[in-house]
């Protein structure tokens, strides 16, 4: 049974986070947590935070060995924008909008 774990309003925009997921989708959770370790981007902190509480839930709600787990699916939704404006020339406002996302992780037992 697929176990999951969610990180809502991450500040940081959701293309920069798929680069990181991109990485250790299909793979086993002790292989995607030494890549994570070692990323220097700063939303892979954020991953693999994610990735120890999707661990947890697995190992403490369904009772699963965290050695046997892979990452099953990892994506990054959407979250929402902060609106801003910055001042232009002529009067005018060009829009500013600070990006955030939804970062999921899902684990389920290798067969």
């Amino acid at each position: 049974m697929p176990v999951r774990a969610v990180t809502r309003n991450y500040g940081q925009s959701p293309k920069k986070v798929r680069r990181v997921l991109g990485l250790i989708r299909g793979k086993k959770v002790s292989e995607a947590q030494a890549i994570l370790r070692f990323l220097p981007s700063p939303s892979a902190k954020a991953v693999l935070k994610t990735l120890e509480s999707a661990i947890a839930n697995a190992e403490h709600n369904q009772m699963m060995v965290p050695d046997a787990l892979r990452i099953v699916s990892a994506y990054a939704d959407d979250g929402p924008r902060l609106k801003r404006a910055r001042p232009q020339a002529r009067g005018r406002i060009s829009p500013i909008l600070k990006r955030t996302c939804h970062i999921t992780i899902v684990v389920d037992e290798e067969e």
